[in-house]
């Protein structure tokens, strides 16, 4: 039987694993009105991206006076920037190529020759990057809440020192100070990036050319994200991974189907490989490798090295010394289930406190932040936050992958439907993939369910509403689904796990 939303809140552990202080309770005005940056705030936020912009918004709607200082001179942060929205343009555009060349024949859609125009394909990523950080501009204008184009840092616990971007000088004040910078690329020893031969990502979304050899070092989300466009438009990829698998967050399972995938289109792997040293002298770049175990050493050369070894907090010039702000051995900040650090009415969110580096994850953040400073109920249960593989096919999952249930000693059963036998992807011919569902055995309660298919970061939130309402795989199964769609592959997979699929 349903529970409402306020009582699972109460019986829910909230974020268990995060470093908690005590905190009291505190009151606030709340009269709406335009807060101009010499007037006391109710709230500033350092950072506009999606974390960042989300609180401010959230706040002015809450009758906060609200100042959001960004450092970048555009709203949006790395995702909308030089992240998450145009990568995902250059993946669209990138895949629709790949369409062209190899599946639009069988379609019976035929061209004498189809060509790359890579400044035309780069305009459209940055007029979608334009048009989104404008948009979130006319939100903050909308909800009357201030903008300081600025990098901030603090004087006070309640004071902002901003050098503006056009050289002045201001300080904002506010009543509570949310942090909300972000996250910056996570360098390597002994390689420098210099964006034109080794590069980050952001490098990656502004190539004038496409390189004939890429090696992408790191084999998470960025990398095999970047390697893919790129592979697409006719680079030799090859990913050289430390560790022993790629996406160490995914279900073993699916993981290896999802390397198979990518593989057959043409993407090389050197799992269980350091890379000793990088030489950018020449006209290309020389990799130095050994075995991450130790052993002999090879020369891989490449046209462009990425580096997409993960992400790490940005707090740098933030002044948090300067106030005490307590910080872990990772440089997150460390807040308690309120969002509050230990300095009282400093909060922090997004990439800059533990939990998953996501977008999403960061908006959910803000929203509860603020909730919180407003005296409200906020909430968010981190087991519940999705990951996706943008991908071709995408991977999304939520909750526990099965490795993870099994270490927990608890008893479950897997249900899996491969998309090979859904009537739309047989349709459209894009049948790549499988949907795995895992139950506890007793209860049926869903603890995880992971898709690898085309658009599998669309299907993957009917799972996510299921695990956040506590739903057995039965729930879903007994829930009717139109037909054809691609959505039918996680019913039957519910169903195998509770009795027995239909279509298999």
């Amino acid at each position: 039987m349903a529970i409402s939303t306020l009582a699972r809140r109460k019986a829910t552990t909230f974020l268990s694993s995060r470093f908690l202080y005590s905190t009291s309770k505190y009151s606030f005005s709340l009269t709406r009105g335009f807060a101009s940056g010499s007037d006391e705030n109710d709230v500033v936020v350092i950072g506009g991206g999606p974390g960042g912009y989300v609180a401010a918004i959230k706040a002015a709607q809450l009758g906060l006076k609200t100042t959001c200082i960004e450092k970048r001179g555009t709203l949006g942060g790395t995702c909308l920037n030089v992240g998450c929205i145009p990568s995902k343009a250059l993946l669209h555009s990138s895949h629709m190529f790949h369409e062209a060349q190899h599946s639009f024949a069988n379609h019976g859609v035929k061209f004498s020759s189809v060509e790359v125009d890579l400044p035309a394909m780069m305009g459209q990523k940055d007029k979608a990057v334009s048009n989104l950080t404008r948009g979130i501009e006319g939100l903050f204008k909308k909800n009357k809440v201030n903008y300081v184009k600025g990098y901030g840092k603090f004087l006070s616990p309640s004071e902002i020192s901003v050098d503006t971007v056009e050289g002045g000088n201001s300080v904002v004040k506010g009543k509570n100070i949310i942090i909300a910078t972000g996250s910056d690329v996570k360098g390597l020893p002994g390689i420098t990036i210099d964006e034109k031969k080794i590069m980050s990502s952001t490098g990656a979304l502004a190539l004038t050319e496409i390189p004939k050899r890429l090696v992408v070092i790191g084999a998470g989300y960025i990398g095999l994200e970047m390697g893919s466009v790129w592979g697409r438009l006719g680079s030799e990829v090859t990913v050289v991974e430390f560790a022993s698998d790629i996406v160490p967050t995914m279900d073993g399972e699916v993981r290896k189907q999802f390397q198979r995938a990518l593989e057959k289109q043409k993407m090389k792997f050197m799992l269980n490989t350091k890379v000793v040293s990088v030489d950018a002298t020449g006209d290309g770049v020389k990799l130095t490798l050994e075995p991450s175990a130790g052993g002999d050493q090879t020369i891989l050369e490449a046209d462009v090295v990425l580096v997409s070894a993960g992400r790490v907090p940005f707090t740098s010039g933030l002044g948090l010394d300067t106030i005490g702000v307590e910080t872990d051995k990772a440089g997150r900040i460390l807040v308690n289930e309120r969002f509050a650090t230990n300095v009282p009415r400093v909060h922090a969110i997004g990439d800059v406190i533990p939990g998953p580096m996501l977008a999403h994850k960061a908006e959910e953040d803000g929203v509860a932040c603020v909730e919180f400073i407003a005296g409200k109920e906020g909430h968010v249960d981190y087991d519940m936050v999705p990951g996706v593989v943008y991908t071709h096919p995408e991977v999304a999952y939520v909750g526990k992958t099965e490795e993870q249930v099994k270490s927990l000693g608890v008893d479950y059963r897997v249900g899996k439907f491969p998309f090979l036998a859904n009537s739309r992807a047989k349709a459209i011919d894009d049948a790549e993939g499988i949907v795995k569902v895992i139950a506890e055995k007793e209860s049926d309660k869903i603890l995880g369910v992971h898709i690898m298919s085309p658009n599998a970061g669309e299907l993957i939130h009917e799972a996510v509403l299921a695990l956040q309402y506590g739903a057995s795989s039965e729930d879903i199964a007994r829930t009717c689904h139109a037909h054809p769609t691609m959505s039918e592959a996680l019913k039957e997979a519910a169903m195998a796990t509770y009795d027995k699929p239909i279509h298999m």
